[in-house]
């Protein structure tokens, strides 16, 4: 873990859903429904695992079954899962706990920021129009530009050009196992954090810590141990 927090740091990383948003319950519960609409049997770990981290057109073809869907198509049926998500989120909508802080430390400490997600404009609007973040991110990747989602290292890879740090410079904090994955491909180091996974599930050599949410990092003063240039 030394080797891990001496090495120069420059930006964070962060995934979206479950990792700045408590929404994965949320998700759960939608992708639940649109299995129900389309004759899909299959347990929810089963379809969360299948489906988180990955971008929509993925998942709705991987769901499917139906590789060569065409693009209109499979996002007509994204957008329609995700707007139902929106409306059952929105009026209960919160962040992990601790995020707001811990964004506001990590700008003190002069670090850049960057979302990295697999989600579509209209969530990544809906989530920072929820968390009004100040200073915004200072670039964001999504996974309806065209980018493969995780565990590809594409949407990460895009966001570390995007604001210009190189991959060994930035970390990455996710959720995820796929993000997990993902940062590692990237040559990032990630933190883990257990909003809906074990630690063990999202270790690596390349993981820092995993924390249940960003009120642990605060109180181990986590942002001072690593080596800002």
């Amino acid at each position: 873990m030394q080797a891990l927090l001496s090495q120069p740091t420059q930006a964070i990383i962060f995934d979206m859903d479950g990792t700045m948003i408590d929404s994965m319950p949320h998700h759960a519960s939608t992708w639940q429904d649109f299995a129900r609409e389309h004759g899909i049997d299959m347990p929810i770990d089963e379809l969360m695992r299948r489906t988180t981290g990955r971008t929509g057109l993925e998942c709705v073809r991987l769901l499917l079954d139906q590789p060569d869907l065409d693009d209109a198509h499979a996002w007509a049926l994204v957008h329609e899962k995700e707007r139902l998500y929106r409306d059952i989120f929105g009026p209960i909508f919160k962040e992990v706990a601790g995020f707001s802080a811990f964004h506001q430390a990590t700008r003190a400490r002069g670090l850049k920021v960057a979302v990295g997600t697999a989600g579509d404009i209209h969530n990544v609007e809906f989530a920072l129009g929820h968390l009004k973040m100040s200073p915004p991110p200072d670039a964001i990747a999504r996974g309806d530009e065209g980018l493969t989602g995780k565990p590809t290292p594409a949407i990460f890879l895009a966001a570390a050009q995007r604001i210009g740090v190189l991959p060994a410079h930035c970390i990455v904090f996710e959720d995820a196992p796929f993000g997990i994955e993902a940062a590692r491909r990237a040559g990032m180091r990630a933190v883990g954090i257990c909003s809906t996974n074990t630690p063990e599930e999202l270790a690596g050599p390349h993981v820092i810590t995993c924390v249940r949410d960003y009120n642990a990092l605060l109180q181990s003063n986590f942002l001072e141990t690593l080596h800002v240039p």
